[in-house]
């Protein structure tokens, strides 16, 4: 099927509902990136781990194919680190770039799944997985089910690493600022975003020194501007495509 309506969560809730509806005996609903190939046993290791371990969610790692060679280096920065090392338990995962969700958490959670806040600026798989988290839900990784994504070199400049690094900043203040539903906890969620610019610092200066690298060490000091500038109204939209005037 086609979605008419911009916004990458207009297009994840438009796959995920059609397949509740078109394979109403399926249990196991699993999702990759129209940019990525998966390992040749990573369904069978999913769905096997989902099975075994009776895990509600399970996710795996997403590896980098990168268009030159010379940017393999980072493999290391925490924009496309994989969120653990080793398969087993976890208490949450953050991407839906490799996952697989039973069919009882999309009824146990609000419809839309992806909330359309999200919609243009990314993110709703962040705050669909602290949703399932707060729920109760139990969360599995698998580290051998791989899934490789191919990164174009538009993808590894300084420019495009800042303007991920401000799009997670703004991702989890807005996670955040949704479970802040009374006056004390907004403040509380205040207070931490002016904590972290100054944190960021200490983080980037020891990442620096165990990797050597700016545009890596960097990466938690844009983190925590994208965060205090969301809380300001200001964020990137890079799923809102411009208006085409014929």
């Amino acid at each position: 099927m086609v979605e008419p309506r911009q916004g990458n969560c207009h297009a994840i809730n438009a796959a995920f509902e059609t397949a509740l509806a078109t394979f109403p005996n399926a249990t196991n609903f699993l999702m990759i990136d129209d940019d990525e190939i998966a390992t040749p046993d990573w369904l069978e290791l999913m769905v096997r781990a989902a099975e075994v371990t009776g895990a509600d969610v399970v996710g795996g790692p997403v590896l980098q194919n990168f268009d030159d060679v010379m940017k393999r280096g980072l493999q290391r920065h925490p924009a496309f680190l994989p969120a653990y090392n080793a398969s087993g338990p976890v208490p949450i995962i953050y991407g839906c770039g490799n996952c697989l969700i039973k069919r009882p958490v999309f009824a146990g959670l609000s419809s839309p799944a992806f909330d359309l806040r999200f919609n243009f600026l990314g993110g709703g798989d962040v705050d669909f997985f602290t949703r399932c988290r707060r729920a109760g839900l139990r969360f599995h990784w698998v580290a051998e089910a791989v899934i490789f994504e191919t990164v174009p070199n538009s993808r590894t400049n300084a420019a495009w690493l800042a303007m991920r690094g401000l799009r997670i900043g703004a991702i989890n203040y807005h996670v955040q600022r949704k479970a802040a539903r009374t006056p004390w906890s907004r403040v509380r969620l205040l207070a931490k975003l002016l904590a972290l610019l100054p944190l960021s610092l200490l983080r980037a200066g020891r990442l620096f020194l165990i990797e050597h690298r700016a545009v890596i060490a960097v990466h938690p000091v844009i983190v925590a501007v994208g965060s205090a500038l969301a809380a300001i109204g200001i964020e990137p939209q890079p799923y809102k495509a411009s208006k085409i005037v014929s």
